[in-house]
């Protein structure tokens, strides 16, 4: 082989080598990956507590992600954010519930923002009419479920 020929045998491995060292490396950075919807304070700030319908509601901030389980009580915005780290198993880093109640007229009665902080749930936001809170039952036993399972359990307990 001629001189010429070596150099650029070394110039073409010493690109495959970076490249695949490039490629590597960017296979390990941390991507974050948001799902759901909750709207800003800008946007919320616009529903009026006593004021607003449901259908006003559905009108300013959007759709929510579900509704209420009895007798659509109320609208649930849920956001999460994940972390995804090379191999691993994606981990759930945030997690965020916005709750909008009705009263019976239809008319919001309650506005509350609800998160994860080290696996208990916390209000981050209330903005109500009154003392009576319906939903934070519900939300607390949603958001403290999650994580809390355990299959053993459910298979010890049935005596076969």
């Amino acid at each position: 082989m001629t001189g010429t020929m070596v150099d650029r045998a070394a110039r073409v491995a010493r690109t495959l080598i970076m490249v695949g060292a490039m490629t590597a490396v960017s296979a390990c950075t941390t991507q974050f990956r948001n799902h759901g919807y909750v709207p800003s304070e800008i946007e919320l700030a616009q529903v009026q507590v006593g004021v607003d319908t449901r259908q006003s509601v559905r009108e300013t901030i959007g759709t929510p992600t579900s509704g209420g389980v009895l007798n659509e009580t109320g609208f649930y915005y849920v956001t999460s954010r994940f972390r995804h780290y090379a191999w691993l198993e994606p981990r759930e880093i945030s997690r965020e519930v916005l709750a909008i109640s009705f009263d019976d007229a239809g008319t919001v009665q309650n506005i509350e923002r609800f998160g994860l902080e080290g696996g208990q749930v916390v209000a981050l936001s209330r903005r109500v009419t009154d003392d009576n809170i319906r939903d934070t039952t519900f939300i607390r036993q949603l958001l403290g479920a999650i994580g809390n399972f355990d299959a053993g359990s459910l298979l010890a307990g049935d005596g076969g």
